[in-house]
């Protein structure tokens, strides 16, 4: 299981694990696996806004492959 890592996380920061429901935001289909942040940055207003925006825009890799082969035929 693939887990997804948001921020940035020190050598000897403790790692936290979020078990989060994402979907695709093309497709729909729910994507196995979660996220993981620092423990510090996961407590910040900053990650609040990133993870916000990360499922808004979230593509699975199908849908993404799409997408990037789609542009580059043009």
């Amino acid at each position: 299981m693939q887990v997804m890592i948001i921020g940035k996380i020190s050598d000897n920061e403790k790692k936290i694990k979020f078990d989060a429901n994402i979907h695709c935001t093309n497709c729909g289909k729910q994507v196995p696996g979660g996220i993981k942040a620092g423990e510090q940055y996961s407590k910040t207003n900053e990650f609040k806004i990133e993870f916000e925006e990360f499922l808004k825009k979230y593509l699975c890799g199908i849908c993404r492959d799409k997408k990037r082969l789609g542009k580059t035929k043009n």
